[in-house]
């Protein structure tokens, strides 16, 4: 591959990780360069249309390019890198993407429940994030990856929000899989794999913690443990 990519995020970034899962997957070489966004560099504000990450530079031959916006990055990663991992049928795969971006609502939703002051606005995105989880449990192949035996580019769409389901029933003490024993299983697998394990800066479970006690929140108040 005669490209040079460069992943600008945050070390708390969902959405860029399902990116890096993708490249450690396929053992491509790449950098990341993490920036605060609360404080972002000149340079960010030029590259970033939404003034969101990630951002992915490309350096190419010739030029560089920039792609933003997470399902576009992971999407062209997987494409310029064989074997592809989005299933082949044309069914299968929108249909995936379709699931896959119905993730991000719950990781939305899982960031609120646990950062929110409002013990009520917490108890209603519990019960929301039930019942997408018990839509996404439907879905399931019930084998080890979404589609079944083989890992594809949703099972690296959804490991991030798995991994921070894990530390919320490890911080708070809320098991929100309970209900869906395919994608328990399904979560206990993924956070085996080497890809998804490197895929986070190495003091990643503390961080997300952090992020709950600087909230503030409900949580933090009633349901955080340590």
């Amino acid at each position: 591959m005669n490209v040079k990519l460069e992943l600008i995020s945050f070390k708390l970034c969902p959405f860029v990780q399902r990116a890096v899962i993708v490249l450690k997957h396929k053992q491509i070489d790449f950098s990341i360069t993490y920036i605060d966004l609360q404080n972002p560099p000149d340079w960010f504000q030029s590259i970033s249309p939404l003034g969101q990450v990630p951002v992915l530079k490309i350096g190419l031959e010739d030029r560089e390019e920039l792609l933003f916006e997470s399902a576009v990055i992971q999407e062209y990663v997987d494409e310029i890198t064989p074997p592809r991992l989005h299933p082949a049928d044309p069914l299968i795969k929108a249909k995936n993407r379709a699931w896959m971006s119905f993730g991000s609502e719950i990781l939305f939703a899982a960031h609120t429940m646990v950062t929110h002051k409002e013990a009520g606005v917490c108890a209603e995105k519990a019960t929301q994030i039930e019942a997408k989880l018990q839509q996404l449990e439907a879905q399931h192949s019930g084998g080890d990856f979404f589609n079944g035996s083989a890992f594809q580019l949703i099972d690296a769409s959804y490991a991030p929000l798995l991994m921070r389901l894990d530390l919320i029933e490890q911080f708070c003490g809320q098991n929100l899989l309970a209900k869906t024993p395919k994608l328990a299983h399904w979560s206990r697998g993924l956070a085996q794999l080497p890809s998804v394990q490197q895929s986070v800066v190495e003091d990643f479970p503390l961080r997300y913690r952090q992020v709950i006690v600087d909230a503030q929140g409900h949580y933090a108040q009633t349901h955080l443990r340590g």
